[in-house]
């Protein structure tokens, strides 16, 4: 049995803390007085925590003159305080960057046709890593840590992954290994859930507490942000949406590695489609090059076949948010990677037919983010993990 959990005055403390913070990262530059008036807070409680987050470099001061007589100390996120790692493994191309903690750019790389075996990975990331971790930074500018988008199931506290097809990754204690390696702090997590935080810290889900984000690569996941945090699941595996059953008579067949739905919602699958639509009518090297991309390209340009294609896929992507709604009740959905270049078509598409069939339909909006919604995620997570972060929600 689970006991409810009790209070004590250190967690009060940090709830406060990530109050504050919130605030200041949302509403720089603020007095501390007007802090204390939207939170409720005692201004001694507000200028002991502000005290603590200067001497942490979160936060720095940032005089405003009021008159010609007086100045008036104003508090400000210290964007440039920090710095976080975060690294992209779509299961194809490798993405990585050094960004601060507003979520600026410093550097960023990429390797492409990232397809290697378990130690050959492992290197090419570590050294994607070093690479980063020697660029030159600001001074007194710190590394917070580093956080890792697998796309598969992963589990947070343990910084194992679990399954990732794409990468052969199986019960891979990643975390140990880097953190060993680097001697910094290490997150993984799956990639969709730290786009969804991307998108919820930075992006279009900026303010909203209720929000899915939904991915394609070589398969199909979503991020669930439920009270504004990610909702991981009891397995951790929340938001494998790929492993939802589209045809009863799916319920026969086992699936080891891609779920029933990643069959018919990958970036592969519908590559695929398009040569068997093509066949015939373009040279083998230009059918083997084909992508999805290439399919949204050619729908933007009103070509039949693809416009057959990018509407079975919002038949099966208005499968998906329906469900989805009708389970959780997000106010917004983002379709985020692989889709995000097809939006203007899908999304009109997919309103079109769940506009009758529920009750609250969501907001459906592009990733503004597209492939740095990860990295943005991984500072909000690191961030998170740094400070010690608290998300409240009172009963009723």
């Amino acid at each position: 049995m689970r006991l409810p959990e009790i209070i004590n005055a250190s967690q009060m403390r940090s709830i406060n803390r990530t109050a504050i913070l919130e605030v200041i990262r949302q509403n720089s530059p603020i007095a501390r007085s007007e802090i204390g008036r939207m939170l409720g807070l005692s201004l001694p409680t507000v200028m002991r925590i502000v005290d603590e987050l200067f001497q942490e470099n979160m936060v720095h001061y940032n005089e405003q003159e009021m008159n010609n007589i007086r100045r008036r100390e104003l508090i400000e996120y210290h964007r440039d305080g920090h710095a976080v790692i975060g690294i992209n493994l779509d299961g194809v191309n490798l993405y990585g960057a050094l960004a601060n903690i507003g979520g600026d750019i410093i550097t960023e790389m990429t390797l492409e046709q990232y397809g290697a075996e378990r130690d050959e990975g492992l290197n090419l990331l570590s050294n994607v890593i070093e690479k980063l971790l020697q660029y030159p930074r600001k001074e007194k500018q710190s590394i917070l840590g580093i956080s890792i988008g697998i796309p598969g199931i992963t589990h947070v506290k343990k910084g194992i992954v679990e399954w990732a097809p794409s990468l052969k990754w199986r019960n891979l204690p990643l975390r140990d290994i880097l953190e060993k390696r680097f001697n910094l702090p290490v997150i993984v997590d799956n990639d969709l859930n730290l786009s969804a935080l991307g998108e919820n810290w930075f992006g279009v889900g900026q303010g909203k507490h209720e929000m899915v984000l939904i991915g394609i690569g070589t398969g199909i996941g979503a991020g669930v942000i439920l009270d504004g945090a990610v909702y991981r699941g009891a397995a951790e595996s929340a938001g494998e949406v790929g492993y939802m059953i589209p045809d009863r008579a799916m319920l026969k067949n086992a699936y080891p590695e891609y779920g029933p739905l990643e069959g018919i919602l990958s970036n592969a699958n519908i590559a695929e489609q398009a040569r068997q639509a093509l066949a015939g009518k373009i040279s083998a090297a230009e059918s083997e090059a084909l992508s999805a991309r290439d399919v949204y390209l050619a729908a933007h340009n009103n070509e039949a076949w693809a416009i057959k294609i990018t509407n079975e896929i919002a038949d099966y992507l208005a499968i998906v948010i329906a469900n989805i709604t009708g389970l959780l009740n997000p106010e917004l959905v983002v379709l985020g990677s692989g889709l995000a270049d097809a939006a203007d078509i899908l999304i009109p598409a997919i309103q079109q037919r769940i506009k009758n069939v529920l009750p609250h339909a969501p907001y459906i909006e592009a990733s503004s983010l597209g492939h740095r919604a990860v990295v943005m995620g991984a500072i909000a997570i690191t961030v998170h993990r740094s400070s010690d972060y608290y998300v409240v929600k009172k009963l009723y």
